[in-house]
């Protein structure tokens, strides 16, 4: 069965275990513009099923991809960054992030101060600092 096709024509695709899990696939497709990934931080607790959250219900999500981060010091911000499109095409936003993100090895954003890069076709995201276990890689289609 073919893979469906992403409407925005981007897609994330996970570059390590902890990626995958939060992703629960080798890829997912991006389906709206924008798009925001950040830290899960609602509560957890562990079960026998494993992680168990409880969402927030009367708290729109700010986010439309959550990672859980668990190590210390923390990676992921709660609103990390985001992924548009305009005029000139795909970019990425680093939305305030204290470790900011990395896109094909230059930093963007952190210390709170926010950040934008131009994303392209196989460019590697890193998730906050060059120790995360969080990496994809933007791919769009051909």
């Amino acid at each position: 069965m073919p893979e469906a096709r992403s409407a925005t024509g981007a897609y994330l695709a996970a570059l390590t275990p902890e990626t995958s899990d939060a992703i629960q696939a080798r890829e997912i497709n991006i389906p709206f513009l924008p798009f925001r990934v950040g830290r899960e931080s609602r509560r957890a607790r562990w079960t026998d099923q494993g992680l168990v959250t409880e969402r927030r219900k009367s708290v729109p999500p700010n986010n439309d991809l959550y990672l859980t981060d668990l190590d210390e010091p923390m990676n992921v911000s709660r609103e990390h960054f985001l992924i548009g499109r305009d005029a000139a095409g795909f970019f990425l936003l680093d939305r305030g992030s204290t470790c900011g993100t990395i896109v094909e090895g230059d930093v963007v954003g952190g210390g709170a101060a926010g950040g934008r890069a131009v994303l392209r076709d196989h460019d590697v995201i890193v998730v906050g600092s060059s120790s995360s276990r969080f990496l994809f890689k933007f791919r769009l289609e051909t």
